[in-house]
């Protein structure tokens, strides 16, 4: 038997592609290691949204290249984003990377593993499933791509287009999945909420699968986009039950003409209100959030406004980073830079404050019971738990009966330690 390594990087639909990939690979008689030299294959799945994501792959292949040099005898496969956005650059810098795969090939790996042959078919192929064996929260793609060109990001060009995944194969996977005792799904798409199949849109795809579910107690969705954010996808979260009423909602920046230089297609005042209508529709919504600060041309004032935004929006979990400049996107090309030093200043106090803002919302939020879904024993105290609930909170609980990872639990929120609550078991 073959061994392999595959090392994943960046977002949740490469993970996803990642889990597909191991499915394929067992298939074909290959067994997963850490040893890189035992292993017979090397697979790095790129990520190119930061420069950093990509000076960590570097440096792994500096690594994979100097285990080459002294004696193994591994082929090695670079694909994703970085290999779809800089293909020539890698065959030129690192020549001994034996197969440089775009994003749409991904699942040609195997082929070329087996039979050292590349068999290249156009546009994006969905697997039939991204399970991972043993797991009890699992991704689910649903569409690729992303039309919506943001001056900033490298997706689209990466990424391609949007195409959607059909109906019919998502509601298999999702019965497969309940088959196999998963208890939680995570729809994916670069802009999931964009999804179109036929004419069959986002609301009505949701509403489907949760009408379809059985033991699956927790439905997700993540990324989507505030312009493709109907009353009807707000009357689907709250009214099938089990469609989480935590919602990623990227605000990126607090400033409309930032927005507009973004080409996010929204204003400040846009997004207020599109805010608005989800809390009066939505019972006991809280929100997550993207965050960028140091965009081209941002002054003072138009930061402070995303400070003051990300007040209006309250989130209780927020993914910030400042402006990272990407060759080939209109944010690289544009005047008025902001220094690095500047950048940094302005998202180590984004930051600061957004940790002071999500415990006080958390504190608030201490002695509310609700059902969750037991993720592992605790790293310090084996006899603790962890679990999570429908906004995505984390909770420590000593258990009052047997249970193990996946079992759904009923807890009362005690006291919140750092980023976890601590909390209780009910009865039932």
């Amino acid at each position: 038997m073959k061994r392999y390594i595959l090392e994943n990087y960046g977002c949740q639909m490469n993970i996803a592609e990642g889990n597909a990939l191991d499915l394929l690979l067992s298939g074909a008689g290959f067994e997963k290691t850490d040893d890189g030299r035992s292993a017979d294959a090397v697979i790095i799945n790129t990520c190119s949204v930061r420069k950093s994501a990509e000076n960590r792959i570097w440096g792994r292949l500096s690594h994979y290249n100097h285990l080459k040099k002294t004696g193994s005898h591994l082929k090695l496969v670079v694909t994703g984003c970085m290999a779809e956005r800089l293909k020539d650059e890698l065959k030129k810098e690192a020549p001994f990377v034996d197969a440089v795969i775009g994003t749409n090939e991904k699942m040609d790996i195997v082929d070329f593993l087996c039979e050292d042959r590349l068999e290249r078919e156009d546009g994006y192929h969905f697997m039939a499933s991204y399970y991972q064996e043993g797991e009890k929260s699992s991704y689910v793609p649903i569409m690729n791509g992303c039309n919506n060109f943001c001056s900033y990001c490298i997706v689209p060009y990466v990424r391609g287009r949007e195409v959607s995944r059909p109906v019919d194969d998502i509601l298999n996977e999702v019965a497969f999945l309940e088959s196999k005792g998963v208890r939680e799904i995570t729809l994916l798409g670069q802009n999931v909420n964009s999804y179109n199949y036929e004419g069959l849109r986002f609301p009505e795809l949701l509403r489907r699968i949760a009408s379809s579910l059985d033991s699956i107690e927790f439905v997700r969705f993540d990324s989507p986009h505030p312009k493709d954010f109907p009353d009807e996808l707000m009357r689907v979260i709250a009214e099938e039950e089990r469609v989480c009423s935590h919602i990623h909602l990227p605000m990126q920046a607090g400033s409309s003409r930032i927005l507009s230089l973004m080409n996010r297609k929204t204003t400040r005042e846009g997004f207020f209100s599109l805010v608005d209508r989800m809390r009066s529709s939505i019972p006991d919504l809280t929100f997550s959030t993207d965050v960028m600060v140091g965009f081209p041309t941002e002054t003072e004032e138009e930061y402070e406004e995303t400070l003051s935004a990300m007040d209006y929006l309250a989130p209780i979990e927020a993914f910030m980073y400042y402006y990272n400049l990407r060759e080939g996107t209109p944010a690289a090309r544009m005047e008025g830079q902001i220094p690095e030093e500047e950048k940094t200043r302005r998202l180590e106090r984004l930051i600061d404050e957004q940790l002071k803002r999500a415990a006080r919302i958390k504190e608030g939020r201490v002695g509310q019971s609700f059902r969750a879904l037991v993720l592992s024993p605790t790293r310090d105290d084996r006899t603790a738990f962890l679990a999570r609930n429908a906004h995505n909170e984390t909770v420590s609980f000593h258990p009052k009966t047997k249970v193990a990872p996946g079992d759904i639990v009923t807890l009362r929120t005690l006291a919140l330690k750092g980023n976890t609550y601590i909390g209780e078991q009910c009865d039932e």
